[in-house]
């Protein structure tokens, strides 16, 4: 393979990306939403009404129930407020952190076939000399690289917005705990190729940017049954369990990467934009 030419065509998709405004849109406002304005409002709730009272629910105090003896040891000098925090924005938003490299991954490389039909830019990239192979990995790096980098840059943001939001609450830096390091460096970088191997195959087979993605977005239910699992004490993402769930995810997306590659092919995908 020439790296040259995959780092050429995935270059000149990044760049695409910038004109693409639903990407650019999706790139500022998940994380933001996700990893800034939520966790901000409960840490205004709990240091405004000093209490953990304005958190408690039903299913989150099912979730302090059932606790595994490894995780409750590490809360076990927690008062209420510091339990209440760290067990909502440290442990059940664990899942939603994964959201970003899905839907990230998913918006921009949906653009890189689908869009690129939409725009009818598809015939002159597949005339290059690079090959089959290289033309999908340099697609599929440019969806990754940016997807990985912004989740990298959510958790940092996130790290400082718990810390200084709560350190009223704790008196000390207490987070990332330990069960974050898997997920973040391990987990979130499998989520996202798992999201570029399932859009880029379907991108090559749909009309449209909006069908690419719309059909790539039902992944999001994976991490939807992670924060489900968390809520009713069936799973913990503890960091062996992080560390199953990213070898599993890896797995996954490896199998879709080798599927995506055979089946890519620059004839077919030119017949499909004639007709």
């Amino acid at each position: 393979m020439n790296w040259r030419k995959i780092r050429i065509i995935a270059w000149k998709d990044i760049l695409e990306v910038r004109q693409n405004k639903s990407v650019l849109i999706s790139m500022v406002m998940v994380p933001l939403i996700i990893m800034v304005v939520l966790p901000a409002v409960m840490l205004v709730v709990v240091n405004t009404t000093g209490s953990a009272d304005a958190l408690n629910d039903p299913d989150i105090q099912m979730m302090f129930e059932r606790i595994p003896p490894s995780i409750a040891q590490m809360l076990g000098d927690l008062n209420d407020a510091q339990l209440s925090v760290a067990m909502i924005l440290g442990f059940l938003f664990a899942p939603m952190f994964l959201i970003m490299p899905l839907m990230l991954s998913s918006s921009i490389a949906a653009e890189s076939f689908a869009g690129e039909r939409e725009r009818k830019t598809l015939e002159a990239l597949l005339y290059t000399a690079a090959t089959d192979t290289e033309l999908f990995i340099g697609k599929a790096l440019a969806a990754f690289v940016p997807a990985v980098l912004v989740s990298l840059v959510s958790f940092i943001i996130y790290t400082v917005v718990l810390n200084v939001g709560g350190y009223p609450i704790f008196g000390y830096v207490w987070f990332p705990l330990d069960t974050w390091y898997p997920l973040v460096f391990w987990v979130m970088p499998a989520f996202s190729a798992l999201g570029v191997g399932a859009t880029v195959l379907i991108s090559a087979k749909v009309q449209t940017f909006m069908g690419a993605y719309q059909a790539s977005g039902s992944l999001v239910i994976l991490v939807l049954g992670l924060v489900v699992g968390q809520a009713s004490g069936l799973i913990y993402l503890s960091v062996w369990v992080g560390l199953v769930l990213g070898f599993v995810v890896w797995l996954a997306a490896g199998v879709l990467f080798f599927m995506a590659i055979q089946q890519f092919n620059r004839k077919t995908l030119l017949y499909q934009s004639a007709h």
